[in-house]
């Protein structure tokens, strides 16, 4: 049975996008497929997942002061959205769905689509592991 929002979600956002880590990665690298898919679109949204998947990214980079300033330039205009219990509990309805059906993934993406599902959100990605999700709107970039 596909996953669905509760009633009782605070925010509708519905047909906007939130950018996995592995699109924002190739936003900042100038992928002229992704900067062109994003033109196209109306509304997105930042993980806070994905923002610490970044500075983590930053801290590891050669480039380190220019890394973390692209960083926060990019969260500073965009809208991130925060972990919290509701969140909790669609990352509990996912990890356990991905465990019955014998499909792990990365912990972190696990996090991320539960705020999509939280806020009724497509997961714009590069990665197909989100595929695996049952009812979670994904679309590959």
């Amino acid at each position: 049975m596909p996953l669905r929002p509760t009633a009782n979600t605070l925010i509708q956002m519905s047909g906007n996008y939130l950018l996995d880590t592995s699109v924002i990665i190739d936003l900042f690298a100038a992928n002229t497929t992704v900067v062109a898919r994003l033109e196209q679109v109306e509304s997105t949204f930042i993980p806070s997942i994905a923002v610490g998947e970044l500075y983590y990214g930053a801290q590891r980079s050669s480039k380190k002061a220019a890394n973390l300033e692209q960083i926060s330039q990019f969260v500073n205009a965009g809208i991130v959205l925060p972990c919290d219990s509701d969140t909790g509990h669609w990352y509990g309805i996912v990890k356990n769905q991905l465990r019955k059906a014998g499909h792990p993934i990365p912990e972190n993406d696990i996090w991320i689509a539960a705020i999509a599902f939280q806020y009724d959100l497509t997961v714009a990605t590069r990665d197909k592991h989100f595929v695996v999700v049952d009812g979670l709107q994904v679309e590959i970039w």
